[in-house]
């Protein structure tokens, strides 16, 4: 009872220290200076104003005015057509409808709309420990570490104290992989529950779609462990569907209705509103394969970390080679992890431990591969695109490091002995920086 407590306590400290960081960038941060957040308040006085949902259509990107706003800072004598940005107007609806009340009661307060997002934030801290939880239920501590990484990471604080669905995205991510992690280890969740999730996923963001093939990979794993009758699958499979497909056909069908088919999220409509955006293929005709991959490597790997605002504002280098050799040991550690032999500590029950890893993996494979995709086309080399697989990649960094320091602190009986701690105290530090450049860099760098 008293480990629990303690457990409890330090996730609640976690959550406390996240919505002050968060409210502190959802306050001072200028305005506008979050990415695409113009749209984003857009769709949503749009919403609180005609009801749903927006349409978008020719004119709601402006590739000139918006230049002109984001090289001036979005200086106060350039936000008279501000308005008029809304190539968001494609987005699922569940987020407008929800922030559309907190814009009634606000009068349609940016900073309220900002603290909005940090209060869903933090269920995605804590969606982060429960994930943890059930993938690693005798080490707590990594629970906690990687609850940490995703409360603090400077990026991710400042996305998810701006306007946008990002946020209630990843909650929605961080639940259903919550979900398939316990349904995969023999855990009482109802399948359709698994189905209600995902289309709640299917009218919130389209980077949730892909939580709809791992849960349909837990749903064949669990299967494949017991009775394999076919027909025992295929009834498992309709019961998930059936939740699944009711919420995401009423948002597929209107868009059917106003984009016509097989425009079923709206993206034809966008890409060709948007055509004014930079490609991925002039880029490399102008500079070369070569030297695009490097700068694909190093800006996603940069912005993943931290670049604020409109990509303007890089962290200082010695950030980023803190970063780098951080994410090498990490590495390391993980290697280590696949190969070593386990400890009576890290030994699960089953086998059922390795195929919630191997959920963990599928998420991350498939969040980089629609990364991948999406710059096929569009020069979006942004790390936060990877958010969607922030909760995996967070646990997977903390193993990685508590096997390391597990492998370096062997023969350090005391040492050792506050081992497990030590990647959530790396973790922490995150906060002193996070104040550190708001004040210093975000603040300075971005106000008109």
């Amino acid at each position: 009872m008293r480990r629990i407590s303690i457990e409890h306590a330090l996730l609640a400290a976690i959550v406390l220290a996240y919505l002050v960081v968060g409210a502190l960038y959802a306050l001072l941060t200028p305005a506008w200076q979050v990415p695409d957040e113009p749209a984003h308040y857009n769709n949503v006085a749009q919403v609180a104003t005609n009801g749903c949902c927006p349409v978008i259509e020719m004119g709601d990107w402006d590739t000139t005015y918006l230049g002109e706003l984001t090289s001036t800072q979005f200086a106060p004598e350039g936000l008279d057509r501000i308005s008029t940005i809304e190539y968001e107007d494609h987005q699922p609806p569940l987020y407008y409808l929800i922030a559309s009340l907190v814009y009634k009661v606000s009068g349609g307060s940016l900073s309220a709309l900002r603290l909005l997002s940090v209060i869903i934030g933090a269920g995605v801290v804590i969606a982060a420990y429960a994930v943890g939880k059930a993938v690693f239920p005798r080490q707590s501590w990594i629970a906690l570490a990687a609850a940490a990484l995703v409360a603090f990471i400077p990026q991710h604080v400042s996305i998810l104290a701006g306007v946008n669905n990002d946020g209630l995205a990843e909650l929605v991510i961080g639940l259903i992989l919550l979900a398939s992690v316990v349904y995969v280890r023999g855990g009482n969740v109802p399948v359709w529950l698994l189905g209600l999730l995902v289309g709640i996923g299917f009218v919130t963001k389209g980077t949730t779609y892909l939580m709809a093939g791992v849960a349909l990979f837990a749903i064949v794993l669990r299967w494949w462990s017991s009775e394999r009758a076919f027909v025992s699958l295929a009834r498992t499979i309709i019961l998930f569907l059936i939740p699944a497909l009711v919420l995401g056909g009423l948002w597929w069908g209107r868009n059917f209705a106003v984009y016509g088919i097989p425009d079923f999220l709206g993206l034809r409509e966008h890409d060709r509103v948007v055509a004014g955006q930079p490609r991925t293929a002039d880029d490399i005709a102008l500079i070369g394969w070569g030297a695009y991959l490097s700068k694909a490597v190093s800006t996603t790997f940069n912005s993943f970390w931290g670049q604020f605002g409109w990509m303007a504002a890089p962290l200082p280098g010695w950030a980023y080679r803190i970063m780098q050799g951080a994410s090498a040991l990490a590495l390391i550690g993980l290697i280590m992890a696949a190969f070593r032999p386990k400890s009576r500590s890290e030994t699960e029950a089953d086998d059922t431990h390795s195929w919630a890893i191997w959920l963990l993996l599928l998420v991350i494979v498939l969040a980089f591969a629609a990364y991948v995709y999406y710059n096929s086309e569009f020069l979006q080399l942004q790390g936060r695109y990877l958010y969607p697989a922030l909760i995996p990649f967070a646990l997977l960094w903390s193993k990685g490091l508590d096997t390391l320091r597990r492998v370096l602190l062997s023969r350090w009986e005391r040492l050792n002995r506050w081992g497990p701690w030590l990647p959530l105290a790396l973790h922490l530090l995150f906060i002193p920086l996070d104040v550190y450049l708001l004040f210093r860099l975000v603040v300075p760098a971005l106000s008109p």
